[in-house]
């Protein structure tokens, strides 16, 4: 049974129609958030490299790429190794959207904190450090655990 009622998505959730309302001002869409975000992780990667990140078809990929050329988010430099093919990067435009979305949802988030006495947002942040700590390393392992409690639980059914 999960005691959380999934309330840690559904704030997410909120946390992210806010930030979209707010990169929309900005003329970007979440999907092309995404695709930044996978181009400043990765400098210098590919399109087909995104494509498989993102899971997009070879036109949707392209679309993206040369709508986010065009808004000055990214710039493409020829594949040394490869001339059918180019690298993308992220510009410094792209640097400041990121420091954009991080202070929209920081400014969500400390507008949820004031909900809390400063002794109970200490609590709170020492036990979501907890939380947070466990699934990154579930992830950084592959999720190795979860894996396996999920294909146990289907096999039950």
């Amino acid at each position: 049974m999960d005691n959380t009622k999934r309330q840690i998505t559904k704030i997410a959730r909120e946390v992210n129609k806010f930030t979209s309302r707010m990169l929309k001002l900005d003329g970007i869409g979440t999907a092309e958030y995404d695709f930044i975000h996978v181009v400043r992780k990765n400098p210098g990667i590919t399109q087909a490299a995104i494509r498989d990140i993102l899971a997009l078809d070879k036109g949707a990929a392209a679309r993206r790429a040369a709508n986010l050329e065009a808004k000055g988010y990214l710039v493409r430099k020829a594949n040394p190794s490869d001339g059918r093919s180019q690298l993308l990067y992220a510009t410094e435009k792209a640097d400041q959207l990121k420091n954009s979305k991080a202070s929209v949802e920081t400014l969500y988030y400390e507008f949820l904190e004031e909900a809390f006495s400063p002794q109970d947002n200490a609590e709170f942040c020492r036990l979501l450090n907890i939380l947070y700590t466990r699934s990154k390393e579930e992830s950084k392992a592959d999720f190795p655990n979860l894996t396996h409690r999920f294909l146990e639980g289907s096999r039950e059914k």
